[in-house]
């Protein structure tokens, strides 16, 4: 169990909820978490949870939130980093590596909430996410080729979902793995078999 301030503002309150979400997942399947739970994790009562979210989907959505908020500022700025279309793809896709290492617990609750049947709030917040994600990469795509850093022969959409998927699977052999620094050490390689799929060969 955390031992957190016992009195924080709300904001501040809220956001280490979602943390706390955050950690109970990266060591439980997500659809186990209760708010019992979090609130003991945190060293709260229920009551107290419940006075900053009204539910437990209430608590999804924001942790949602929270990842879509960080995740694309770090993918936003490794993006700013590089000129080059070809280098701020490698910035993304070690940024995105990097940030999982750092809460392992996201993307099982990513994957949990978009394999849930009903249409909730949080499920739409990951699919604006990984919409948001997929653009930002098809963009990079699209100015490489204006470049001529990437091949005219590569289709944008295709190769867009191609990163994603790389993402991905490292991310499943991670989860698998059990061991979330791996994902750090696979990430080069990975990407450097993606770059010779989509580089110029001029």
């Amino acid at each position: 169990m955390n031992t957190r301030p016992p009195h924080l503002p709300a904001e501040e309150r809220r956001e280490a909820t979602v943390e706390s979400v955050i950690e109970l997942a990266a060591q439980r399947n997500p659809s186990d978490i209760t708010t019992s739970a979090i609130a003991q994790h945190m060293g709260l009562t229920q009551g107290a949870l419940f006075r900053h979210f009204p539910t437990k989907d209430a608590i999804w959505e924001a942790v949602m939130q929270w990842v879509a908020t960080r995740l694309m500022a770090r993918v936003d700025r490794a993006i700013a980093s590089h000129d080059s279309a070809l280098d701020a793809l490698e910035a993304v896709f070690l940024t995105h590596a990097a940030f999982v290492a750092e809460h392992p617990g996201v993307p099982r609750m990513l994957f949990g909430e978009l394999q849930r049947a009903e249409d909730t709030a949080a499920k739409r917040a990951a699919r604006t996410l990984l919409a948001a994600y997929g653009k930002r990469v098809r963009q990079l795509i699209v100015k490489g080729q204006q470049r001529g850093e990437l091949s005219q022969d590569i289709e944008p959409d295709a190769a867009a979902a191609m990163f994603v998927g790389a993402i991905q699977g490292l991310v499943m052999q991670t989860l698998l793995s059990g061991e979330p620094q791996h994902i750090r050490s696979a990430a080069p390689g990975a990407f450097a078999l993606y770059r010779r799929c989509i580089g110029s060969t001029k």
